[in-house]
């Protein structure tokens, strides 16, 4: 068995089913919490947020209902789920801006309209396909963060342990943690696991949050 999920969210109709279906749940909405917290962290008076992969916004709507001193840009690639992100978050148009760019095949940090101070994801780099793409990521990241800026990553992973088959874009903890120190990040760790289940993984467990500090 491998552990894969295929997607077609250049496609509006699949992109509307398939977020009809997703639901934040509890463990997931703990990932934002935790997330939120270390933005907490960051200090600043005005904090530019930069979201990759935004999807249909839960993450971005969540955040900005807690922080109010804060900006945000999300990027994705399908303009369907840009759409339904802009639609989702609607109440806070004032300070939300959205960029359509592809983070493979395209230089995306010439299209974003801020430099942010933080950088977040969830559960988007995994589908980049390998390791070698969410590498690329992660040095484009930290090129753009200013000194201490920080990067946020909820993704999905290979658990260490795992004997599994995944996906490419589904990798070990130890291998986002080596990626964002080579590409230049200090203070790497692995904040949490969460659904953890080496035995018996499906696509919507086994996930981890990763942080990194310029």
């Amino acid at each position: 068995m491998k552990i894969e999920a295929l997607h077609k969210f250049h496609d509006a109709d699949f992109s509307k089913e398939w977020v009809e279906k997703f639901e934040p749940t509890p463990p997931r909405i703990k990932l934002f919490e935790t997330i939120l917290k270390q933005i907490e962290k960051v200090g600043r008076k005005k904090t530019s947020i930069l979201e990759l992969g935004i999807g249909p916004g839960f993450l971005a709507d969540y955040l900005l209902k807690e922080l109010n001193t804060v900006t945000y840009e999300g990027l994705d690639f399908s303009e369907s789920m840009l759409k339904i992100a802009a639609k989702r978050t609607a109440k806070h148009e004032k300070i939300i801006k959205f960029t359509q760019a592809d983070l493979i095949n395209e230089v995306w940090t010439e299209k974003l309209k801020k430099s942010p101070d933080v950088v977040v994801s969830t559960w988007a780099l995994h589908d980049l396909f390998n390791k070698n793409n969410i590498f690329n990521v992660y040095k484009s990241a930290h090129k753009i963060l200013p000194k201490d800026g920080v990067f946020l990553n909820g993704d999905f992973i290979k658990p260490e342990e795992s004997n599994h088959e995944y996906e490419g874009g589904r990798i070990r903890p130890s291998e986002h943690i080596k990626l964002l120190q080579e590409a230049g990040f200090k203070s790497v760790k692995c904040l949490e696991e969460f659904e953890k289940d080496v035995e018996n993984p499906t696509t919507a467990n086994n996930y981890a949050c990763f942080k990194a500090k310029k």
